[in-house]
């Protein structure tokens, strides 16, 4: 699988390296991701800088809707991603068959910053993980004098717990 990544960024996924160092081997197709939260983050990194291919191909096949590869492209093409937190792991190591990742991410369609939060499932399946099916959760509300999720830089009273 081959993609135009951009060389020289931080990887989206917010681990602090270089994608080139950090998601950008995976959405290359040069090696698998080691465990559910890496292939977790690579996915992320995939809507962040539209890698279809990568996201269809970690979906897995038993859990693929007919049209998902236009459904994959409509969201990444729709929405620009603002950031990633990974809010806990259940297993999903490089020795485990199933894992979950919840994780909270941003991003703005149109104007307003919104959140997806989710508890994600998945699967590992001769050395390589996949990403099966994911329950929405609430989104998170920090309490009303700590910074909004939205990184805003605001509290979150004084942003999104605003009464509307």
């Amino acid at each position: 699988m081959s993609t135009n990544l951009p060389p020289s960024i931080p990887c989206p996924c917010g681990s602090g390296q270089w994608l080139s160092d950090c998601c950008g081997p995976y959405l290359q197709g040069q090696r698998p991701a080691p465990t559910a939260e890496a292939l977790m983050r690579s996915r992320y990194s995939a809507y962040c800088t539209k890698t279809i291919d990568y996201l269809v191909k970690t979906h897995h096949p038993q859990y693929r809707e007919p049209h998902s590869r236009h459904q994959i492209a409509a969201t990444a093409n729709s929405v620009t991603w603002l950031g990633l937190t990974i809010i806990a792991t259940e297993q999903g190591q490089a020795g485990d068959q199933t894992g979950i990742v919840e994780f909270v991410a941003l991003f703005q369609d149109g104007k307003r910053a919104m959140q997806l939060h989710e508890r994600s499932r998945f699967r590992q399946e001769m050395g390589q993980w996949f990403y099966l099916d994911g329950d929405l959760l609430p989104p998170l509300h920090p309490k009303k004098n700590e910074p909004c999720w939205c990184k805003s830089g605001k509290t979150f009273k004084q942003c999104h717990g605003k009464k509307r």
